[in-house]
């Protein structure tokens, strides 16, 4: 096992990806058992939030029921448990690719949501100014509807090829800027723009740490250090 002294570190920043959630019995994306096995990316585009809502709530919608119903399994909390034992004089990010919200529901303050939230809903217009609401009905039967402009509603989530929110990109780049430990865990880090983040972290002088199932199919020279494992069985030991 690595050698992790949490106490020499001051700013930590960690990227969690769709591995980390495989625990509490949610798909990742990719790989064995993978959403993208059944359909492809651009079923669930820009494009499709706008023309086929109906497909989005179909496949999206079926996903809230078991996100609703997961449970954040040890290695979600043993980032929140890291978090809440820092000393006031270190700071702590948790950047997230997954929708599924278990990083907060096991106890994580500081979670950044790169892709949003499957547990809420927002309209589709993207001139409309009606606030993003809590909601885990699945919306099989109808499409809702706005309140206040009345286009259709999406799950709040970035489909493919809509940008990364504003907060959410420029509070990643902040806590990249001067970080001094980098940890991604449970993903693959191929989808952009996470998959830059190794080498802000690398270029700013963080130890960075790679933990997933698998190395990577080709080294990538800005992570140091690799594990291979199951994140449930690895953080809750080097996060002590």
């Amino acid at each position: 096992m690595v050698d992790l002294n949490l106490a020499a570190y001051s700013r930590i920043v960690i990227l969690t990806g769709a591995g980390i959630s495989v625990a509490s019995g949610i798909r990742p994306f990719r790989g064995p058992n993978g959403v993208w096995n059944e359909i492809s990316a651009d079923q669930l585009n820009a494009d499709a939030g706008q023309n086929n809502p109906g497909f989005i709530w179909q496949t999206l919608g079926a996903m809230r029921k078991v996100v609703a119903s997961a449970i954040p399994n040890a290695a979600h909390q043993a980032l929140a448990d890291l978090e809440q034992n820092l000393n006031p004089s270190q700071h702590f990010t948790l950047i997230t690719q997954n929708i599924d919200g278990l990083h907060q529901r096991a106890g994580s303050q500081n979670v950044v949501e790169l892709h949003g939230s499957l547990l809420e809903t927002r309209c589709s217009n993207t001139a409309c100014d009606a606030p993003v609401f809590a909601d885990q009905a699945t919306h099989a039967d109808q499409i809702p509807q706005c309140s206040v402009c009345h286009a259709h509603q999406l799950p709040n989530v970035v489909l493919f090829e809509e940008p990364i929110p504003l907060d959410a990109s420029w509070q990643s780049k902040k806590a990249l800027r001067d970080c001094d430990l980098f940890l991604a865990i449970g993903t693959s880090g191929t989808v952009q723009p996470a998959a830059s983040f190794v080498r802000s972290a690398d270029y700013v002088g963080a130890r960075t740490i790679l933990i997933n199932l698998e190395a990577p199919s080709e080294p990538n020279p800005y992570f140091h250090e690799v594990i291979v494992g199951a994140a449930e069985d690895i953080l809750p030991t080097l996060l002590k």
